[in-house]
């Protein structure tokens, strides 16, 4: 066993032993999609056991299989694990299939993909925007001409209308209830051009179509109209709208192996960005993060989602490793989610926006991701995510007014925003021993653009205001009970959302409130019914992350949503509402997305909501993939953010076109 086999194993051990283990436009006839979305951090509490053995490829020489060689293949890593229904490639039933090993990212091209990176909506499968009447009540898609699918017939607007009509008869299809509500009839004018009559007006119907973890893409009319039943139709084979297809895969679940079509140009890929370099991409289920770690030290797995435990391993055991950053803080900043701690507003005393205020300047932000995120991460004060584009549509645009905004405490003004919060995480990060640029710019780029300030002796005066007290240290209830706060959390010890939560709870045991964590296998459920009373759900639903507007996250707000404890709620976890942000969300639904006058809609609604605080934003989702460069490299790093970085989002195929072969 080589020095290099043995570092790698020396390294996995440690990490053992350091182991704890689409919301759409929707006027409100109907209910928004709300659901928490699936954290992207792998679990490490698995217990290693001996698993059943599977067809799974190994090296052999240079090659995966015959015929596929090693060095012409990317191997990735699926986010959602071993894939249940490994034979069945038909992703457009309400039924999870796994899009992430490969359909998404490799198989199926969308009309509209988000590019969360570059801040722009890319036109795959149509050749330009969506084309609304004056009233919003027709919407028109051009497709882009010469795209074919990989049995050779062409992509044309009839595959469009078909995969609609299809959606429209079968509930058992994803997208049934909002093309019933919305469509009233789709026809193709000529063989590139697709007409939606409307029900209504619906100046976001586009973005059922728009590619972002998800969308309703065209399906192969010459395939699926021969399905007696197309939700239960399996699609095996498939055939391909994007550059890839199905090669082999494994029946047990465990890879995925797909080809470059030999006419990739005939693709929105091959034609907007070229020719993907790696002949073939693989995806494979490893398993917990120490056997990723050793797949990657082995140089057989290049691109994987690791915790920040298995990240550190790589990087001391795997010379080729590489993170999204080039050092610390290592982790992605660009992931459009901004995650944090959501009061149930709908419970006393967090009706209180005081209280919650309280709560909020309880927490010291550089103490609090030092203890959840080994200060790796970037804090965003606004319910929004501070990645690079949101930092420039609005943390920028909003610095002066966060500046300027007040608090009443006491009878005086309090001003609560401290933009001094990433210098303070940047000198917390130089005392650790690791590199962080004196440029003010940088380090905000590193660490976001400001937090709310520490200030407990504020928070006291607050609570005091309501009537809450404090004996021997500890705080009581206006009714004198000592306070003992319920936070919910889910199962997954290093879950992003849970340790959100541990170490708020942590901020505020210190302030000495007496708080409980209850870690709950029923927390979805719990959270959707309001029996709850602060939970790490997001504090606001994610934007379109390609874009400015910010109606996808408001409108899980509106008042119209909102049920009584006990009923399942379809808008925001928290309950909370606002009159203000009524107005906001019913005039976004009477102008395009891309009306200047969003910008200004989407400003007066951040405000609402900082001012009423129903929940706490506390920093972005930090990702942490690593890349081992061995076989490839030119991954978008934060150098070189061509692109988004992950490998099971459908922007991935975007990336393959630059990545370079090391020649190894």
């Amino acid at each position: 066993m080589d020095k290099k086999m043995v570092g790698v194993l020396v390294v996995v051990a440690l990490l053992i032993g350091v182991a704890a283990g689409g919301l759409f436009f929707l006027p409100r006839a109907q209910e928004p999609i709300v659901e928490k979305p699936v954290e992207e951090e792998p679990a490490e509490a698995e217990p290693v056991v001996q698993e059943p053995e599977e067809e799974e490829p190994e090296a052999v020489g240079e090659e995966l299989f015959p015929g596929v060689p090693r060095n012409e293949t990317l191997i990735a890593g699926i986010l959602s694990g071993k894939i249940l229904t490994p034979d069945d490639f038909n992703v457009w039933t309400v039924t999870w299939k796994h899009p992430d090993r490969g359909i998404q990212q490799l198989m199926l091209e969308p009309l509209w993909i988000v590019d969360y990176v570059t801040g722009e909506v890319i036109n795959a499968l149509a050749s330009e925007p969506p084309i609304y009447n004056a009233d919003f009540t027709q919407m028109t898609v051009k497709m882009r001409d010469g795209m074919y699918w990989s049995d050779g017939v062409q992509i044309t607007a009839d595959d469009m209308v078909f995969t609609i009509e299809t959606i429209m008869k079968h509930p058992e299809l994803g997208g049934h209830g909002w093309s019933n509500r919305f469509v009233e009839r789709v026809y193709a004018q000529d063989p590139l051009t697709v007409v939606f009559e409307l029900k209504e007006a619906n100046t976001r119907f586009h973005s059922h179509f728009v590619d972002r973890w998800g969308a309703t893409r065209p399906m192969p009319k010459h395939i699926f109209e021969q399905a007696e039943n197309p939700a239960l139709f399996p699609f095996n084979p498939p055939v391909s709208s994007g550059p890839y297809v199905l090669h082999s895969h494994d029946p047990g679940g465990y890879w995925v192996l797909w080809e470059r079509r030999e006419d990739w140009e005939r693709t929105p890929t091959g034609e907007l960005f070229g020719q993907p370099v790696p002949n073939f991409v693989l995806f494979r289920h490893d398993g917990p993060p120490e056997k990723r770690v050793l797949a990657q030290g082995t140089h057989m797995l290049d691109m994987a989602d690791m915790s920040m435990e298995a990240l550190r391993a790589s990087l001391m055991g795997n010379p080729y490793t590489r993170t999204f950053r080039d050092g610390f803080p290592w982790t992605v900043n660009v992931d459009p989610a901004i995650t944090g701690i959501t009061f149930n507003t709908a419970r006393p005393p967090f009706d209180q926006k005081e209280v919650r205020w309280a709560l909020t300047l309880a927490i010291d932000i550089v103490d609090f991701i030092a203890i959840g995120f080994d200060g790796a991460a970037v804090m965003g004060a606004m319910h929004t995510p501070p990645t690079p584009v949101y930092q420039e549509w609005y943390y920028e645009q909003m610095e002066d007014w966060k500046k300027a905004f007040t608090i009443e405490v006491g009878g005086e003004e309090f001003y609560p925003y401290d933009p001094d919060a990433p210098l303070r995480m940047a000198e917390h990060a130089r005392l650790r021993g690791f590199e962080v640029p004196e440029d003010t710019q940088q380090i905000r780029e590193m660490f976001g653009i400001g937090w709310w300030k520490y200030a407990p002796e504020v928070a006291t005066q607050l609570l005091e205001e309501q009537g809450f007290s404090k004996r021997n240290g500890r705080w009581l209830l206006p009714d004198g009970t000592p306070w003992v706060l319920t936070l919910l959390t889910g199962v997954n010890p290093i879950g992003i959302g849970e340790r959100n939560a541990f170490a708020v709870a942590q901020q505020w045991k210190r302030f000495g409130i007496d708080v409980e964590i209850v870690a709950s296998p029923m927390e979805g459920t719990m959270v959707d019914m309001g029996e709850f009373e602060v939970n790490e759900a997001w504090p606001a639903i994610e934007p379109w992350g390609g874009h400015h507007d910010l109606y996808r996250t408001f409108n899980a707000w509106h008042s119209e949503f909102m049920k009584p404890i006990g009923e399942t709620n379809p808008g925001h976890d928290g309950r909370w509402s606002d009159p203000r942000m009524d107005a906001i969300i019913d005039r976004l639904e009477e102008i395009g997305w891309d009306d200047p006058e969003t910008f200004d809609l989407a400003m007066e609604g951040l405000k609402i909501a900082i001012e009423e605080m129903p929940s706490i934003p506390t920093v972005a989702f930090p990702g942490k993939i690593v890349w081992d460069e061995h076989y490839w490299t030119n991954f978008p790093g934060a150098e070189n953010p061509y692109t988004q970085p992950y490998h099971h989002w459908p922007n991935f195929k975007y990336m393959l076109p630059f990545l370079e072969p090391t020649g190894r």
